[in-house]
């Protein structure tokens, strides 16, 4: 056993975009993490949830590989595994291209980890995950322990080439000291209005090898636009536009910024525009 102690684009935004994106085009997604279990992942994911939640999500899977993304990151609750699986098949990438991430939903009588994680890869048309999260700890009151024991099951069996949570605070991280495998990712709500409360847990990962991942990301910008953070972003980006002599969205700042503090960024967007101001982030 494992001790865990101590230890909207304009136009000009777009046409920037779009010259970005070909100065640094094969893969500007490529760029990885080192996982604690020796594997790794691209740093940015496009997700499917939020907007795409109980959506087809063929066409916004299919844009989003065609504009550079290889990490996908859907879930059994979002309910479009399968539109999903059909985007990867009509992509034309190789499996070893691709990095897809799901998670484990709630389990319904009779039903366990693995055979949940079935479900998932035949909706996905898939063979494997790399990464199979447990989506959330409310899903499993007392049962946590239990849970994640059948998590390492399936990464054993190769059905996931890792594991990890979602949504996990410091309290439920604990309950998962008896660990064999220790979680590889922690996918948790991260932008600069809840940087302060997330700190602790960010800090547990960080001393236990655990990757923080961040979904809503722009969350200051899209739901609570007008907050104290605009004036912050508006001065960054007049900075590194001068810097650049380019254009710079708040959407780019935002995402560097979750990359410059060492998480795992993943991102939901829709139209085209939106897509390559978003996934390009300045240096």
């Amino acid at each position: 056993m494992i001790s865990w102690y101590p230890s909207g684009c304009s136009q000009a935004h777009l046409t920037a975009a779009i010259r970005n994106f070909n100065l640094i085009a094969n893969h500007p997604m490529a760029s990885f993490i080192h996982l604690n279990d020796g594997n790794q992942l691209p740093w940015i994911a496009f997700g499917t949830g939020t907007a795409l939640n109980g959506r087809d999500a063929t066409e916004s899977v299919l844009r989003a590989i065609d504009n550079g993304f290889i990490h996908i990151d859907t879930a059994e609750g979002y309910r479009n595994e399968a539109s999903v699986g059909r985007a990867i098949k009509y992509s034309g990438k190789l499996r070893s291209e691709l990095y897809i991430t799901t998670k484990l939903g709630k389990l319904q009588p009779g039903e366990t980890v693995r055979s949940a994680l079935l479900t998932s890869l035949k909706k996905l048309n898939l063979g494997y995950v790399d990464s199979y999260l447990v989506h959330s700890p409310a899903f499993f009151p007392g049962r946590l322990q239990q849970i994640w024991k059948e998590m390492e099951e399936v990464k054993r069996q190769g059905l996931a080439k890792s594991i990890g949570v979602s949504n996990f605070y410091v309290e439920h991280l604990e309950v998962l000291a008896v660990a064999t495998i220790i979680p590889a990712v922690n996918q948790i709500e991260l932008h600069p209005y809840v940087w302060k409360s997330a700190k602790p847990t960010i800090a547990f990962d960080k001393e236990r090898g655990i990757v923080t991942s961040s979904f809503s990301g722009l969350s200051s910008i899209v739901r609570f636009p007008g907050g104290p953070v605009d004036a912050a972003i508006k001065q960054i980006r007049a900075r590194l536009e001068k810097t650049r002599g380019a254009p710079v969205s708040d959407a780019q700042v935002l995402i560097k910024w979750l990359k410059q503090n060492g998480m795992l960024v993943v991102t939901c967007v829709l139209t085209y525009s939106a897509l390559l101001c978003n996934h390009v982030t300045p240096d």
